[in-house]
């Protein structure tokens, strides 16, 4: 293999940030100087000797090399961290090249802080040093953490390699904890390649080894091959395959510009990357509210929350005596000052028309005490809270999901950031209008408002050009549910999965106006499913369909009436954490066969429900029964969706036994996950129709 080749060149177990190596051939041995790789390599303009003159010479011996030595081969593991910083001086700038600069296109400016891990700085050091001189050849092998080969932090990096490499070696050697939960395509283990016997998980983050080849005849752009490797034993047929490399075993790579150059296969459906991102379609989005005190500012309860804000308000009540009641709301942080700032707030007052509805986790819904002064809450987002009126609709997305698709959200109010493990950005469909004709969007955005009743549609100019041709404004409803209805459709994560981890979803416009109000419809009646503040009928009320009916039955092992001290979730589903954050426990979950009532009652409904169902235990006397197994393990916003809110509910952590309308609210939320389940054929069938006619976008993304 090319990786393979290029180790026994230097037969020296040395870390590339500790040593450089330089072999003598006229001595036929190598010279090792011990130095700082990311510096050192362009003259200092105030040099200052070290209070060794051992050192100053190896310094001056490791400097020679970097600054006259032609270098052919730069090999390492670089090290990762993520949270390293930003540096200043030579070492700080090595990794401008890949930043963003006036001039850069747009469509491949870096997000997020990845461009500061300090693995990143390696690799710039070394891509320097191969294709920064003149009839410049060479090879780089690293194995490093893999998010270069796809973050979105990493676009002009991937373009500079395109450019100044001739071929471009990817052996992908997973075992990622966030991407892929350290589990195989297939279901099995996959843990890291670094492993031992005493850390069978190995490191957190994925690895890839990357083998990039600079030849003097250099031709543009780099070929770009690309292998998986898998399981727990990856590395034993790493060194297999290295021992009888095959050049057709790599597939080879085409980067696409529109998802920002990946070296890593993206499946999509054709045309995909012509599809409008939802924020081409609704450009006012917003953060989600983060508190930074759950426990103080957050409560399934409104009495209890009153009552404990009502004390943190009262001047009769000390900070001594505050502390006690909510330890975390008394706690000093860098942004977070807690006796000046419960000073402050005590001289004003409480609001008590401040306690909202609030989106905590998907399914789950809680009151908060929004208060709009002050870091109380660590993120109040008081642009968002306006637009957060009756009748308005949300949906919650993400730009880059950690692991596999996860649909949008709906809402009707309030959202957590973390109502998507990764973080979550809400689009409302509509805007609240001042009397000066102008939006609360927080900044100038330069758009006019789009009137829609008695507020402004979130609809992009480009957006109202399409809708123009399907009822204008007014239609601006049926393309927001319209895409919700094409997010969860299973056929549209099937045939886009790759690209949309990689980026905002993008969403399919029908040509015709027939098809875009029907599946706006149907994405309106998903939302009432995703909504748990809604009363659905059919499903949390009314006569109920057979398959729907038989879900979520309480029950007593002893078969006998249950009573309400009964209800105390006990079987470790949720533990206390640091910080009073909630971890979750193994709980008590018995998967079985269905019984012949319940197979005779589901039907058809198993192929799309699960082959098996469980048994979700509170504890040893009381649980629910028939939860089929695709309900169970439905995920929404990264997490579990049952199995979440039920850690939640541990007595420990809730503080008492769940209430009757609580045991029946987890019944609800099982059948509301059946319905949406049972509407998959129905939700593809849609897409498909889409798909068969679509609108040509008028800005496509530049390619």
């Amino acid at each position: 293999a090319p990786w393979a080749a290029v180790a026994p060149a230097w037969r020296l177990p040395c870390r590339l940030q500790e040593f450089g190596a330089a072999f003598d051939k006229k001595e036929d041995r190598a010279a090792i100087y011990l130095t700082n790789a990311l510096t050192g390599w362009d003259p200092l303009k105030d040099p200052k000797p070290g209070i060794f003159d051992e050192l100053n010479d190896e310094r001056a011996l490791a400097t020679g090399v970097k600054r006259q030595k032609p270098i052919l081969v730069v090999l390492g593991n670089p090290p990762y961290n993520g949270f390293a910083g930003v540096k200043i001086g030579e070492e700080g700038e090595i990794a401008n090249a890949y930043r963003w600069a006036p001039g850069d296109p747009p469509d491949m400016k870096p997000q997020g802080q990845g461009l500061n891990d300090l693995y990143i700085r390696f690799f710039r050091m070394a891509e320097r040093c191969i294709t920064g001189r003149k009839d410049a050849e060479g090879i780089v092998c690293f194995i490093s953490n893999y998010s270069w080969l796809d973050g979105l932090s990493f676009p002009l990096m991937r373009q500079r390699y395109l450019e100044c490499f001739d071929s471009v070696w990817i052996d992908s050697l997973n075992g990622d904890k966030y991407k892929t939960g350290k589990v195989t395509p297939a279901g099995k283990p996959d843990p890291s390649a670094f492993s031992t016997a005493r850390s069978r998980e190995g490191i957190q983050v994925g690895t890839a080894i990357a083998l990039m080849v600079r030849k003097k005849a250099h031709k543009s752009p780099a070929k770009i091959h690309f292998r998986d490797f898998w399981g727990k034993d990856k590395l034993q047929e790493l060194v297999a395959f290295g021992a009888e490399w095959v050049a057709k075993k790599y597939k080879k790579i085409k980067p696409d510009r529109a998802l920002g150059l990946p070296f890593r296969p993206m499946k999509t459906t054709e045309g995909y990357t012509k599809w409008p991102r939802i924020p081409e379609l609704f450009p006012t989005n917003f953060p989600g509210v983060q508190t930074g005190r759950d426990d103080v500012l957050i409560d399934v309860d409104r009495a209890a929350l009153e009552e404990r804000m009502l004390k943190y308000f009262d001047t009769k009540v000390s900070h001594q005596a505050m502390a006690r009641i909510a330890p975390r709301v008394m706690v000093n942080s860098a942004r977070y000052q807690a006796i000046p700032v419960r000073d402050e707030l005590r001289k004003r007052g409480y609001l008590p028309d401040q306690i909202v509805r609030f989106a905590y986790r998907p399914f789950d819904i809680r009151w908060l005490y929004w208060e709009p002064e002050t870091k109380l809450l660590d993120e109040k987002r008081p642009e968002y809270f306006p637009h957060t009126f009756p009748g308005n609709s949300w949906l919650a997305g993400v730009q880059q999901n950690r692991k596999e698709f996860d649909p949008a959200l709906f809402n009707s109010g309030l959202a957590c950031r973390h109502i998507i493990e990764r973080g979550a950005n809400v689009f409302p469909l509509l805007l609240r209008e001042q009397s000066n004709g102008h939006t609360l969007f927080g900044e100038d955005v330069g758009r006019k408002c789009h009137q829609f009743g008695d507020h402004c549609a979130n609809i992009s100019d480009q957006s109202l050009e399409y809708l123009t041709l399907h009822g204008g404004v007014e239609s601006a409803a049926d393309a927001f549910f319209h895409a919700i209805a094409i997010m969860h459709a299973p056929g549209y994560a099937t045939d886009n999965g790759d690209a949309l981890r990689q980026d905002w979803p993008r969403i399919p416009l029908p040509k015709k106006s027939k098809r875009l109000s029907s599946s706006g419809a149907l994405g309106k009646k998903l939302s009432v499913l995703l909504d748990p503040e809604s009363k659905v009928l059919g499903v949390t009320m009314g006569p109920k369909p057979t398959e729907i009916k038989s879900v979520g039955f309480m029950k007593s092992v002893h078969g006998g009436q249950l009573a309400e001290s009964d209800f105390a979730v006990k079987a470790r589903w949720g533990v206390a954490g640091q910080g009073g954050a909630c971890m979750p426990g193994p709980g008590k979950a018995i998967e079985r066969a269905y019984t012949p009532e319940e197979r005779a009652a589901l039907g058809d409904g198993i192929a799309l429900l699960g082959e098996t169902t469980f048994d979700i235990y509170l504890n040893d006397v009381a649980y629910w029964t028939n939860v089929p197994a695709k309900v169970w393990n439905y995920t929404l916003g990264g997490y579990q969706v049952l199995k979440k809110w039920l850690s939640y509910r541990e007595r420990a952590i809730l503080g008492r036994a769940l209430q009757l309308d609580e045991v029946d609210y987890f019944r609800d939320v099982a059948r509301r996950i059946a319905a949406i389940r049972l509407l998959a054929p129905e939700l593809d069938a849609n897409y498909e129709a889409v798909k068969a006619d679509i609108f040509d976008w008028p800005s496509p993304t530049p390619k």
